[in-house]
């Protein structure tokens, strides 16, 4: 867990009793000037409301604050949603004496249950007196749900003869799948960086990170990413050209790539984590749909968490992955141990399963058509997981 403290950046975390008591499930983060602001978020038909609203919000490209509470999702509310989210908002905003349009705000937690606004209220006010009396580490605790560690990711980054800094922050460990993971992510940065270049970059970061993480398959309703940059490193503005550009998004993706992979390995019940590789395909694409076959497949899941080398469900799910397959050319590996070798077995399962014991776990899949690879990562499928599901409104 590495923090850096990007300039300008306050943060605060209440406890307001959401769904359970005594527990931080509130937070702001504050920056002191406004910022541009960019977003991506689910592709799930259904959105809650604070997606809804966020979207809107962040069309136009500046923001100054992020507000989120654990503990309700505020999803398949109604119109009451909608308008429990507008005014908190609202109500923020006003205690900071900025325009509305300027926050944004995110929920995570059980679905269908209206926000305890009577309880949400009363804790704004203590919510904004607070800022700066918060780490980072606080706002990150207050998000989560299923989490069992608080996700945090850091960069100094040297931008001309300034060194600016990158922080994120995520939750997530259940109802994840690509499109986009399901999960909240809240990056902060004081490197001033052009508008459209925030979004393209925001954008591209999320493909190579939280959109290769499976655990259970499952969308979300509420997943969404944030980044807002504050300009107060003083930098030349980034654009997409440059050395500075390349510093700046090099970072953005390291920080990516370091939660994605902490969500997975936090996966509900998890004890494995494992990464799919696809080679030799015909297109990228392709390379792609295969690995999450493999990835998304309960059978494989559970064979791997029992170290148990049934190659035999990878062919399976290779074959109905929609990609290009040719039984007769396809390699698998487990780590550097080949298993199958033009479709058939290598007689090496004994000392596969042995490698299975490790709590890191590499797969790869040749398939010998194409030069186009890929790769997911993903976790074990575990009996902790139902338990973890069977008692979540509990």
């Amino acid at each position: 867990m590495k923090c850096v403290n990007p300039k300008g950046f306050l943060y605060s975390a209440v406890k307001a009793a959401i769904r359970k008591p005594d527990r931080y499930d509130l937070a702001i983060i504050y920056s002191a000037a406004e910022a541009n602001i960019a977003g991506t978020f689910t592709t799930n038909k259904i959105k809650a409301a604070p997606v809804q609203l966020d979207i809107r919000q962040t069309r136009h490209g500046r923001g100054q604050v992020i507000v989120v509470n654990s503990g309700n999702a505020n999803a398949c509310t109604g119109r009451r949603g909608m308008d429990d989210a507008v005014e908190i908002t609202k109500q923020v905003a006003g205690y900071l004496h900025i325009d509305p349009s300027l926050v944004s705000i995110c929920s995570t937690g059980v679905i269908g249950i209206p926000l305890p606004m009577q309880r949400i209220r009363k804790k704004i006010p203590q919510l904004v007196s607070h800022l700066g009396k918060s780490e980072v580490e606080d706002v990150a605790r207050a998000m989560m749900t299923t989490d069992t560690f608080p996700k945090i990711s850091g960069r100094k980054v040297k931008i001309g003869n300034k060194t600016g800094s990158i922080t994120g922050i995520c939750k997530g460990a259940g109802m994840i799948c690509p499109s986009m993971a399901t999960m909240l992510c809240f990056i902060m940065t004081d490197i001033e960086v052009e508008r459209e270049t925030l979004r393209i970059s925001l954008r591209e970061a999320v493909q190579q990170s939280f959109n290769r993480i499976v655990v259970d398959g499952d969308m979300s309703t509420n997943d969404t990413v944030l980044i807002m940059a504050n300009g107060m490193l003083g930098n030349k503005k980034i654009t997409d050209k440059g050395k500075s550009y390349r510093a700046f998004r090099d970072s953005l993706f390291g920080i990516t790539e370091d939660l994605a992979k902490m969500i997975v390995r936090d996966g509900e019940g998890a004890s494995k984590f494992i990464e799919i590789i696809v080679k030799g395909a015909r297109t990228e694409r392709e390379a792609q749909k295969a690995a999450y076959a493999v990835a998304k497949s309960y059978l494989v899941k559970t064979a791997l968490h029992g170290n148990d080398a049934n190659w035999g469900r990878i062919m399976a799910a290779l074959g109905y992955s929609g990609s290009m397959i040719r039984e007769e050319k396809t390699d698998i590996y487990f780590g550097t141990i080949k298993v199958v070798h033009a479709g058939t077995a290598t007689g090496t399962d004994n000392k596969a399963a042995h490698y299975l014991k490790r709590k890191d776990i590499s797969i790869t899949i040749d398939l010998k058509i194409g030069k186009a690879s890929s790769y997911v990562y993903t976790c074990d499928l575990t009996e902790e997981y139902v338990k973890i599901n069977a008692a979540y409104r509990t």
